[in-house]
């Protein structure tokens, strides 16, 4: 084995269907004789291959400690990288989008920690070019670059922004367009921050009344988008073009409202702008908000499959609130505290 990037390489030439355990030695120097009863099964010739030569770590499969194979590297920089990787992460035909822009390391290292603890691995990062994402990345986190990834579409170079919104509008526009390409593969897609902890394995699913195919938190800021056809004929390079629109008129340079850089609002309104049905959700109805806790609450409560928080609120309170819950699952050296294998 080596290892690296905490998951394990295994060395290629072992995985070779040859019997390593089967010999061929010439006769021994002091008793004359051929050495071992299974000398004659292997001819040296069949030995074709060097046990000293290292291969590439890049040609070799890596695995976690579970021995589920991880898949490195796996970072989004233009259009035609989105849709290998979205088809990657996809399970149950649902994308989760999570975007790290205002996220702290330690918050999102713990947000994997709970995705593996839950064995939720549909997932996708988002976030702008940092050393953190591209070590997640190494690590077989998928991600987006959304930097280079906005730089590859014409349609994003075409809208005007002020200097003053435009990596939000980045953000919004990028999102958009991950939503619209996950339609165009016939995926569900929930577009989250990163202030938010799933509690259940089943938090993610689609448990929504089918008929709306779009849903707005209105507490826990997120959106749901369900995967129909009609949704497609809705989300087409138009409306993407039109939520950027949206957003960079809810944006004033006097003030950078909470609605305007909230992603599930701007749809909404786009929505209601092109005359489209959608629903809003209590996100209070199936999430909890922790910012309203008590100091003496220790529990979610019964029914709540989400955890979440205003991005506001400071990286140790966040944290004092969820270890006081039982969700906080980092140690000392914010490693998970316990790997949890689950049956493939």
């Amino acid at each position: 084995f080596i290892h690296t990037h905490g998951y394990f390489n295994i060395y290629t030439n072992f995985l070779r269907e040859r019997a390593l355990s089967v010999s061929h030695r010439d006769a021994g120097v002091n008793y004359g004789k051929t050495a071992g009863p299974d000398s004659y099964l292997l001819e040296e010739n069949a030995l074709d291959f060097n046990l000293l030569e290292m291969q590439s770590l890049s040609s070799l499969k890596c695995y976690d400690f579970c021995f589920r194979e991880v898949l490195p590297d796996r970072v989004v920089r233009s259009f035609d990288d989105l849709g290998y990787v979205l088809h990657s992460v996809q399970k149950l035909e649902t994308i989760v989008l999570v975007s790290l822009y205002r996220a702290s390391e330690a918050v999102t290292r713990n947000l994997l920690c709970q995705f593996e603890r839950l064995n939720i691995w549909n997932f996708i990062f988002m976030g702008p070019k940092s050393d953190f994402l591209f070590d997640l990345a190494r690590r077989g986190h998928p991600m987006i670059d959304v930097d280079q990834f906005s730089d590859s579409i014409k349609a994003y170079k075409s809208i005007r922004v002020q200097e003053f919104s435009a990596e939000l509008i980045k953000e919004i526009f990028v999102k958009a367009y991950v939503v619209k390409k996950c339609l165009e593969l016939g995926y569900s897609t929930w577009v989250l921050d990163g202030n938010f902890l799933p509690v259940t394995s089943d938090s993610l699913v689609d448990f929504f009344d089918p008929k709306y195919n779009f849903y707005v938190g209105t507490n826990s800021t997120f959106l749901f988008v369900r995967s129909s056809s009609s949704a497609l004929k809705t989300w087409v390079d138009d409306f993407t073009y039109k939520v950027a629109l949206m957003a960079s008129s809810l944006i004033t340079k006097e003030s950078v409202s909470m609605e305007g850089s909230n992603f599930a609002y701007v749809v909404a309104k786009t929505l209601e702008w092109c005359s489209v049905k959608f629903t809003w959700v209590d996100g209070m109805s199936f999430g909890a908000n922790i910012n309203a806790f008590d100091v003496n609450q220790t529990s979610l409560g019964n029914g709540k499959k989400i955890a979440f928080w205003s991005s506001e609120i400071r990286l140790n309170s966040i944290q004092k609130r969820l270890d006081e819950l039982g969700i906080w699952a980092l140690d000392a050296d914010s490693s998970c505290i316990a790997v949890i294998c689950h049956p493939s």
